[in-house]
C-alpha cells in the first residue's frame, strides 16, 4: 500500500467486527460473542475490508483467529485507571447531596419554605450546563485526544469545588454550579474510552463494573459531605463556622487532584488517531491558542487557512502575490486545524443516524436519566425539609442513607445482576429498571415520621424505626432500577454507536 497516497488522518477500521443491535444484522445467539464466520456473510465483508488495510501479520488481525468462543481479555490496567477517574469524580458530585438543603437554607435571598426550589435552581444550573457542552467535549475529544480532555475536566472541576467551599449567596452557588457542569465531561469520555479499549467478547462485562464504581462513589461521596460539615469553628468551637462546607469541598477537590496526576502518569490514549497528533503537551498549549484566537476581535487564522484551502487553485495563484492576511508556516504550525476535514468514508450519513430502533432509545434513555436525576435531586430536599412536607434529617442522616444505597449498588451489580441479564437481555433489563423508577416514585411518598404518636398522647420510638426501614426498602428499589437501566442503556448506547459507525 502507498503510504503516501492517504491522509495521516483517515481512520482505519476496527479490526473487531461490529454487530447492528436493532435491526439488518441479526445479533449472535451467545450474547458477548462474535459472531461464527458461517453465521453471517457481512462478517466476512467487515474482516476482508480490514485486512486490505491492516494486513495479516497485524496484531489485531491475529485476534481474528482467537477461538470464537473465547473472549479477549480485559484491559485491566488501563480499566484501574478509568476505575479510579470514575472514582475520584463520582466521590466528588455525590458529596453536594446531603448538605445541599442545608445550604441553601442559609442563603439570605432564600425563604424557609422554598429550600426546594432553590435547591432545584442550584442543580438545574449543573445540568443543564453539561447538557450545553457535552457535546463539545465529545467533539473536542475526538480533535485532540480522550486523555487531555479527561486532565482538563477534572482540574477545573477541582478549581470549582474550592470555590463551592466558599459561597455564601444563592447567585454565587448557581454560578459555581453552572461552570463546573460547563467544565466537565468526563462522564462521557470515561464511558467512550472504556468502548474504545474493550471489543464485544468483553464489553458487556466491562460495563458491568461501571455502575459498580458509581456505586463506590455514591458510598464515600455522601460520606464525605454528610459527616465533614462543620457548623461550629474546627479552631474555636464557641464560635460559628463562617464556611461550614469548606471541608468536604476541600476533600473533594483533593481527591481530584490526586485523580489528575495519577491520570497524567498511568492512561494511555485510546483514540486510534491521536498516534498522529503531536505530542499532548503541544496539543493543549495549541487548543488555548486556538481559544485565544476564537475570542478575538481579528479573524482568528484557522479560518483564514480553510478560507484559502477552499479557493479553486487559479485564485490561489492571482492572489498568491497579494495576500497580507494568510498566516505564515510558523505560526500555522502553532495554530493547528482542530476542525480536520474527515474522509468521505468516515462521514455519518443521517439515515443511518436516525433510525426508528435508535431514536427510540435515545428517548427512553433521555427519561431513565430524567427520572434518575430528579430522584436524586428530590430525595434530600424531601429527607431534609421539617415535617409535615418532609422528614426532618440531619446531612449525617442523609448521607448514611444515600450510602446505604451505594451498598446496594455493589452488591447488586457484583452478585445479581450479571445472572439477570444473561437470563433476559439487555433490553428487558432496560425496561425493568425503568418500571423500578415507577414502583420507588409511588412508594416514596408513604414512608412514615422519625415519631409517631402511641395511644397515650406521647410519641413512640418505633417510628423511627420504620422510617429508617422504609426509606431503605425505597432505596433499594430505586438502587436496583438504577443500576441495572444504568448498564444496560450504556451497552445499547455502544452497541448502536459502533454500528453506525461500521455501515457505509
Amino acid at each position: 500500500m502507498n503510504r503516501s497516497s492517504h491522509s495521516p488522518l483517515l481512520r482505519r477500521k476496527s479490526s473487531t467486527p461490529h454487530y447492528q443491535t436493532f435491526g439488518g444484522i441479526s445479533p449472535p445467539k451467545s450474547r458477548g460473542r462474535p459472531l461464527s464466520d458461517a453465521s453471517n456473510s457481512s462478517n466476512h465483508d467487515l474482516l476482508n475490508i480490514d485486512q486490505d488495510h491492516r494486513g495479516r501479520g497485524h496484531p489485531d488481525y491475529q485476534g481474528h483467529q482467537r477461538s470464537h468462543d473465547e473472549s479477549s481479555p480485559l484491559p485491566k490496567k488501563q480499566m484501574a485507571i478509568l476505575a479510579v477517574i470514575a472514582l475520584c469524580e463520582q466521590t466528588a458530585l455525590n458529596s453536594i447531596s446531603p448538605y445541599l438543603p442545608a445550604m441553601a437554607s442559609t442563603f439570605p435571598e432564600v425563604n424557609p419554605g422554598q429550600v426546594g426550589v432553590y435547591v432545584g435552581m442550584i442543580a438545574s444550573a449543573f445540568a443543564l450546563a453539561q447538557l450545553a457542552t457535552n457535546f463539545f467535549w465529545g467533539w473536542l475529544s475526538d480533535r485532540i485526544g480522550r486523555k487531555p480532555v479527561i486532565l482538563m475536566g477534572t482540574l477545573f472541576t477541582a478549581g470549582c469545588f474550592v470555590a463551592f467551599g466558599f459561597v455564601r449567596t444563592l447567585g454565587q452557588a448557581i454560578v459555581v454550579q453552572a461552570l463546573m457542569g460547563l467544565l466537565n465531561g468526563n462522564q462521557g469520555v470515561v464511558s467512550t474510552c472504556l468502548g474504545e479499549i474493550t471489543d464485544r467478547s468483553n464489553q458487556s462485562k466491562a460495563f458491568t463494573y461501571l455502575p459498580v464504581i458509581y456505586g463506590l462513589g455514591g458510598i464515600t461521596g455522601p460520606v464525605i459531605g454528610g459527616l465533614l460539615v462543620s457548623p461550629r469553628n474546627p479552631f474555636n468551637r464557641s464560635k460559628a463556622n463562617p464556611y461550614p462546607y469548606l471541608l468536604p469541598n476541600l476533600l473533594s477537590a483533593a481527591l481530584l487532584v490526586v485523580d489528575f496526576v495519577l491520570t497524567t502518569i498511568f492512561l494511555e490514549e485510546s483514540l486510534e488517531e491521536a498516534q498522529y497528533m503531536p505530542p499532548l503537551s503541544k496539543r493543549v498549549r495549541n487548543l488555548f491558542t486556538w481559544l485565544w484566537q476564537f475570542t478575538s476581535s481579528t479573524r482568528p487564522s484557522y479560518l483564514r487557512r480553510r478560507r484559502q484551502r477552499a479557493r479553486p487553485s487559479h485564485i490561489h495563484a492571482l492572489s498568491a502575490d497579494v495576500s497580507d492576511d494568510e498566516p505564515s508556516e510558523d505560526e500555522a504550525d502553532v495554530i493547528p486545524d482542530l476542525l480536520p476535514h474527515k474522509a468521505a468514508a468516515e462521514d455519518l450519513k443521517s439515515k443511518y443516524v436516525l433510525k426508528r430502533d435508535t431514536l427510540l432509545l435515545l428517548v427512553t434513555y433521555f427519561i431513565f436519566q430524567f427520572s434518575n436525576i430528579s430522584f436524586n435531586s428530590l430525595y434530600p430536599i424531601f429527607a431534609q425539609a421539617p415535617p409535615p412536607p418532609g422528614r426532618g434529617l440531619g446531612p449525617d442522616e442523609i448521607g448514611l442513607s444515600l450510602a446505604f444505597a451505594g451498598v446496594v449498588t455493589i452488591l447488586f451489580q457484583v452478585c445479581i445482576f450479571g445472572k439477570l441479564r444473561d437470563k433476559m437481555g439487555n433490553r428487558w433489563a432496560y425496561r425493568m429498571g425503568l418500571a423500578g423508577f415507577v414502583l420507588a416514585y409511588i412508594m416514596m411518598p408513604w414512608v412514615g415520621y422519625k415519631k409517631t404518636s402511641d395511644d397515650h398522647g406521647g410519641t413512640g420510638s418505633s417510628g423511627q424505626v420504620w422510617l429508617w426501614v422504609e426509606i431503605g426498602s425505597v432505596l433499594l428499589v430505586k438502587t436496583v432500577a438504577a443500576v441495572g437501566g444504568l448498564t444496560s442503556a450504556l451497552l445499547l448506547v455502544s452497541f448502536a454507536a459502533k454500528n453506525t459507525m461500521a455501515i457505509d
